[in-house]
């Protein structure tokens, strides 16, 4: 069965070739693909490996990861496959492959992530208006 590794924080300036050479240090049949951007075809820091021996897979991330490669430090750890999408990764995906799947969107527990400050203090967003605010209350002239 085939192992896919995850291989992040590749350099910007990344050169295939030189991690191939890298892999093929190690084993064969290490096969490797960059996620590219999709305007400026540039790598997007990360890839996989597909590999086909457990044990070369495991030697991989002993060896590789944290191994400084032009100046970062890799990270290489066993991916985990997606089990929410039916395959094609479309979200119109018109082939009927639910599996029986009946997944309403509510359902699936999302991380969001807010503009929102901590309860600590003040929101930074209202800054100029709380700064507004308590110039008006230092320069009334009645006791509050």
């Amino acid at each position: 069965m085939s192992v896919r590794l995850y291989i992040g924080n590749l350099p910007q300036n990344l050169n295939i070739k030189e991690l191939e050479e890298l892999f093929s240090s190690i084993g064969k049949g290490i096969r490797f693909k960059a996620v590219l951007d999709r305007e400026t075809k540039a790598c997007r820091g990360f890839g996989f490996a597909n590999i086909n021996d457990e044990k070369l897979a495991d030697e991989v991330i002993e060896k590789l990861n944290r191994y400084d490669f032009k100046g970062s430090n890799l990270r290489v750890e066993r991916s985990e496959r997606k089990e929410s999408n039916s395959g094609s990764g479309r979200r119109n995906n018109s082939s009927g492959n639910s599996k029986g799947k009946n997944v309403n969107r509510k359902d699936v527990k999302k991380v969001v992530h807010s503009d929102a400050p901590s309860k600590d203090g003040p929101d930074p967003r209202w800054a100029g208006e709380l700064s507004k605010l308590k110039e008006l209350l230092a320069n009334q002239k009645t006791p509050v």
